[in-house]
């Protein structure tokens, strides 16, 4: 198992976006599995008020997407020595084919799975599902696009003018 130590060391995500809690298996170049443990104590959950529904703690898509896209990020940047990967960021540059087939509830782990169906020169297209524990599904991502970059092109600085 890898342990946030090593995530860190890989993609720039920290508190409280970082969504990937622990890497299970890797197969550089073709395949990740990995862990997200939902709890109660996400910020996002800080604003509900106390008497809200068990429902009403379901954890939001757009993280479980992300927490998805994140492991996809892990894959690209696994194979790169550790100084590339810290100075490089991860574009998503489109997704597609996502299905909801359900909920996450605080005390569930999601399951990312994460397979590259086409590599090009710095640029990766992903496919896979994130399932709960027990083996529910959550969702299903059929393409997603993603390429690596000098964290430079993200600093206007040293952009060149028009």
């Amino acid at each position: 198992m890898i342990g946030v130590g090593t995530l860190k060391a890989l993609i720039p995500h920290r508190f409280p976006v970082l969504l990937v809690d622990r890497v299970l298996e890797v197969a550089p170049g073709d395949r990740i599995v990995s862990l997200k443990a939902v709890t109660c104590n996400e910020p996002w959950y800080q604003e509900l008020p106390d008497d809200t529904e068990d429902a009403g703690y379901a954890y939001p898509t757009a993280l479980v997407i992300e927490s998805w896209c994140q492991s996809a990020a892990l894959l690209a940047a696994w194979d790169q020595p550790r100084d590339v990967a810290e100075a490089q960021v991860a574009l998503f540059g489109g997704i597609s084919g996502i299905q909801v087939h359900g909920a996450v509830l605080p005390g569930e782990v999601l399951r990312h799975e994460v397979r590259i169906t086409r590599a090009l020169e710095g640029t990766w297209f992903f496919e896979g599902t994130s399932r709960t524990a027990d083996g529910r599904g959550i969702i299903t991502v059929e393409s997603v696009m993603t390429a690596l970059r000098p964290s430079s092109v993200l600093d206007p600085a040293a952009q060149v003018p028009a």
